[in-house]
């Protein structure tokens, strides 16, 4: 049997247990870290916390409607044991009949596109190799790339949030994001100090780029990385991948490159040997039901 759980009747110590143990464990269904993206969430239940989805909430113009908030690629089923297509049907026809607008992404566990489900793509890379081995799977410039010397660049691994925060507004242009998710970051940061990690890159003591990643016990998530011309021009993106993949070689975690469906984003990541990898986008608008 399903049971919608609102948010003040959530017992968050089984609902975390069961995201930590789930087949498809993602850091951004974890309580701590929805209560920072998301105004209200509130979570539908299967058993005694076996199975759950997290449904982050908003009401506009009287409607309540389910959205993915920033700072949020997956949410959808987590479950302590294997779920089938029927089970995951049951739990979206739930949802469809309850919220008439519905902006929701799926996790990869899922296991059909049909409906009004569509298909994206995320990019994964095994970190399970040594640096070595790794890097034999990168393209031909790329591997290039990775050979140059940076002895230039000045990496602070534990960077300053404020100074990530301050050029990433100045970036506007090309990260157009609001304040209200600039201070969801903030919040991010200040909760999960270590699940939350900034990288800032200076050169001569001035700022040239920066990336703020995620680390759980499966993945490390590329979350918000910042370069502007020069720093491309300057390759830093590679150097910093390069950085995180010598970190944590050689253990059984991925790097998650959060993917993208634009084409020259796509062919950066493929050009490290990451592998696409299936989320799912499920849409609703108002008469329309699964």
């Amino acid at each position: 049997m399903i049971t919608y759980v609102p948010y003040q009747d959530i017992d968050k110590a089984k609902y975390d247990h069961c995201i930590r143990h789930a087949r498809a464990s993602r850091i951004y269904a974890f309580s701590w870290y929805l209560d920072c993206v998301a105004d209200r969430w509130d979570v539908l239940m299967e058993g005694d916390y076996d199975t759950v989805m997290p449904l982050p909430r908003k009401t506009k113009y009287g409607i309540t409607y389910v959205y993915t908030p920033p700072w949020v690629q997956q949410l959808g089923l987590f479950s302590l044991h294997k779920t089938n297509e029927k089970t995951q049907y049951e739990f979206l026809k739930r949802i469809s009949k309850k919220f008439v607008w519905i902006d929701y992404h799926l996790n990869s566990s899922h296991v059909s596109a049909s409906g009004s489900v569509s298909i994206k793509k995320n990019y994964l890379l095994s970190l399970e190799g040594g640096i070595e081995k790794i890097q034999d799977n990168y393209n031909k410039n790329r591997k290039r790339i990775s050979k140059r010397e940076f002895d230039n660049l000045d990496l602070d691994k534990n960077g300053d949030i404020e100074v990530f925060i301050e050029n990433y507004k100045n970036q506007e242009k090309t990260y157009a994001i609001s304040e209200d998710a600039i201070d969801r970051l903030k919040c991010l940061y200040l909760k999960g100090m270590k699940q939350v990690h900034v990288w800032n890159v200076f050169h001569e003591k001035e700022f040239l780029a920066g990336l703020v990643w995620l680390q759980d016990a499966q993945r490390i998530t590329y979350l918000a990385p910042l370069a502007d011309e020069r720093a491309k021009q300057l390759h830093v993106p590679t150097y910093l991948i390069n950085e995180l993949i010598r970190d944590f070689q050689g253990q059984q975690m991925m790097l998650d490159f959060e993917g993208s469906m634009v084409a020259g984003v796509e062919n950066f990541y493929q050009s490290f040997g990451a592998r696409a990898e299936s989320y799912y986008y499920f849409k609703k608008r108002f008469l329309h039901h699964v």
